[in-house]
């Protein structure tokens, strides 16, 4: 028998397809954004939640209601979603995935309608 830890494992990556299959069904997760705000206003995936990567531990309060589901994090090539998933890791956070490219493999292999920069 697994214990709720072993069974909420989730690999660290997950690719732009798999997120786009999660919109589509619409599975309860959060897509969070960690880029800047004038980033977020070039692009953005629609239902994402902007919490810029130094706002993150002042603003965790908001990510709360999101401890036991799973978190999807985002920036525009994965370096920063990659620090900010590691983080909540360390804070107990247990269903965090980083979206491997960030929005620009988002904007070349889902929906090219998303400005590249």
């Amino acid at each position: 028998m697994s214990t709720p830890t072993e069974q909420n494992e989730l690999p660290f990556e997950i690719d732009v397809q798999s997120v786009q299959e999660l919109l589509a069904s619409e599975a309860d997760f959060l897509l969070l954004d960690c880029r800047e705000p004038q980033e977020f206003e070039h692009c953005r995936i629609d239902g994402a939640l902007l919490i810029p990567m130094n706002e993150t531990p002042q603003r965790l309060n908001e990510l709360e209601p999101y401890r036991e589901k799973r978190i999807v994090v985002h920036c525009h090539h994965g370096g920063r979603s990659h620090n900010v998933g590691q983080w909540l890791l360390g804070q107990g956070f247990q269903q965090v995935q980083n979206m491997t490219g960030g929005i620009d493999a988002w904007s070349l292999a889902v929906d090219p309608e998303i400005p590249r920069y």
